[in-house]
């Protein structure tokens, strides 16, 4: 399927020279992979440490510039409004104690961005899911945030996208070498290099394939720069797998037309911490305590001694 042509001219030309403010937010799962725990709460509230995981990845979007923020969310998801928004009786406590400490935690994700929800209703996957931002976004270009991949802060991924796709005037996304056993759990990328050593040209994707049947061990991980002709895509993509309106098969339309600017992928190699795999998620909670000064020298000498005693 081609992109209308009236997508793909005066309306959407050059459309990355725009500067990018807006990040969507999917965040209508289920979280069936950590039940009991998600039961009555959004899996993006599981803490990571003293956070939620989605406040990592707000954080994430302030750091790169996106200020205006929209969460896509589905049923049972009110924890998620709560946590950005104000609890003046709790401010109003920590006031009274003198607990200033307590009260600028409290308040950085409320002050973090400019907060928006839509409900996606029905679970159609996650390109319906990035569709439903479109009355938000409108004709600009904008980000996509997974909430089950946290980034380090000290490794600014989205940031080098942005510049990418500003550079190149096309949609980015990020690309991830993974162990070719666990190629099957991705969208997976077949790539041309370019003149960039962390930038590739995209002209194959397949959402989850076989096992065995990868075409690379490039992974889609949860980070996407998209021109809004994306939506354009979109409302045309039929069901693709799982029955699922997939985003990855509206980038492949989008990689395969020339007019579009094609797709490209920066290459990941910093630090990413898995929260949607319920061992991955201890590994990323053990991960950052570790290394924060506050928690860090005891747990790791914790961890020195425990270790020590499942090996003796």
């Amino acid at each position: 399927m081609r992109i209308r042509p009236a997508s793909v001219g005066g309306r959407y030309a050059e459309i990355m020279s725009k500067p990018i403010t807006k990040a969507v937010i999917p965040a209508a799962g289920l979280g069936t992979r950590f039940l009991p725990a998600t039961k009555a709460m959004p899996k993006e509230m599981l803490p990571v440490v003293d956070k939620p995981a989605i406040q990592y990845v707000v954080e994430e979007a302030v750091s790169a510039g996106l200020t205006d923020v929209l969460m896509v969310t589905g049923r049972n998801k009110y924890a998620l409004e709560n946590h950005f928004d104000r609890v003046t009786e709790l401010e109003a406590t920590l006031k009274r104690k003198g607990d200033d400490v307590k009260l600028a935690k409290i308040m950085e994700s409320t002050n973090l961005a400019d907060m928006h929800y839509v409900r996606q209703g029905d679970p159609k996957g996650l390109g319906h899911a990035v569709l439903m931002s479109r009355p938000h976004v409108g004709d600009n270009p904008f980000a996509v945030l997974l909430g089950d991949d946290i980034i380090d802060e000290r490794d600014p991924l989205l940031t080098r996208m942005i510049d990418v796709a500003g550079e190149r005037d096309a949609t980015v996304v990020a690309l991830l070498e993974v162990d070719p056993a666990q190629a099957h759990m991705y969208g997976v990328a077949t790539v041309e290099a370019t003149d960039v050593d962390d930038v590739v040209k995209i002209t194959d994707l397949v959402e989850k394939p076989a096992p065995g049947t990868a075409p690379s061990n490039l992974a889609i991980i949860g980070r996407y720069v998209l021109k809004p002709q994306i939506f354009d895509v979109l409302e045309h993509t039929e069901p693709g797998k799982g029955g699922e309106i997939q985003l990855t098969d509206a980038l492949l339309e989008l990689a395969n037309d020339a007019s579009s600017g094609g797709v490209y992928g920066v290459v990941f190699r910093g630090r990413r911490y898995d929260t949607g795999d319920r061992l991955d998620y201890i590994k990323a909670i053990v991960q950052l305590a570790s290394e924060r000064d506050d928690l860090g020298p005891e747990l790791r000498a914790w961890l020195h001694g425990f270790v020590a005693q499942l090996t003796a």
